[in-house]
C-alpha cells in the first residue's frame, strides 16, 4: 500500500483527524465543581508535562459548552479510566453535568472522585493557554490515587483494552 501525504487544512480534516487516531490513547474523564453542581468531560487529549514540580496538561475544545468552567476551575480531577469503564466515558462525553450513573465523592480540593479508575490526579489549576480550536489547561498535581487494572484504550476511533500476554 502507498503512503498518503497531504497538507493539513480545511480541506483535509477528516484525513487529518483520521492520522491522529493512529495514535493510541488512554481515555481520561476530568471532573470540576461548579456553583451549578459536579462537571464531567471525556478526554483524550492528556499527558504529563513535568516531575518537579508535577504537571499534567489536558485540551478541552473551544467549541464545547463546558470549555469555559474548566478553564476557569480552579481545581479539577483527571481520572484515567478502566477498560470496563467505556460506559462512564461515553455517559460523560454526552452529559457533563448528570452524575446519576457514577458513584463519587469530593476529593480534598472539591472536585468530583470517580470510584473504579484505575487512577486519579487532583489537580490545582496551574496555567492554561489558547492552541488554536482547544485551550491548554495545565494542573499542578496535589495527589494522585492508583489501583490495579488495564487501562481503557482510544485507537481509529475504536475502543478497547490490551490483549493478554500468553
Amino acid at each position: 500500500m502507498a503512503d498518503t501525504s497531504f497538507i493539513p487544512g480545511p480541506e483535509t480534516a477528516r484525513a487529518y483527524r483520521d492520522a491522529l487516531g493512529c495514535f493510541g490513547t488512554g481515555v481520561t474523564v476530568v471532573t470540576t465543581g461548579t456553583p451549578r453542581g459536579p462537571l464531567a468531560i471525556t478526554v483524550n487529549s492528556f499527558t504529563s508535562v513535568s516531575l518537579d514540580p508535577p504537571l499534567m496538561l489536558w485540551c478541552p475544545a473551544k467549541a464545547s459548552l463546558r470549555h469555559d468552567a474548566f478553564v476557569a476551575a480552579e481545581n479539577f480531577a483527571i481520572h484515567v479510566m478502566a477498560e470496563d469503564q467505556l460506559p462512564l466515558a461515553k455517559h460523560f462525553a454526552a452529559f457533563g453535568e448528570d452524575f446519576s450513573t457514577a458513584a463519587w465523592q469530593p476529593n480534598e480540593l472539591g472536585a468530583p472522585a470517580l470510584e473504579g479508575v484505575i487512577a486519579r490526579f487532583d489537580c490545582r489549576r496551574y496555567a492554561s493557554h489558547p492552541a488554536g480550536d482547544h485551550t491548554i489547561v495545565i494542573g499542578e498535581v496535589a495527589r494522585v490515587t492508583t489501583r490495579p487494572g488495564k487501562g481503557l484504550i482510544f485507537k481509529r476511533g475504536q475502543y478497547g483494552g490490551f490483549l493478554e500476554q500468553g
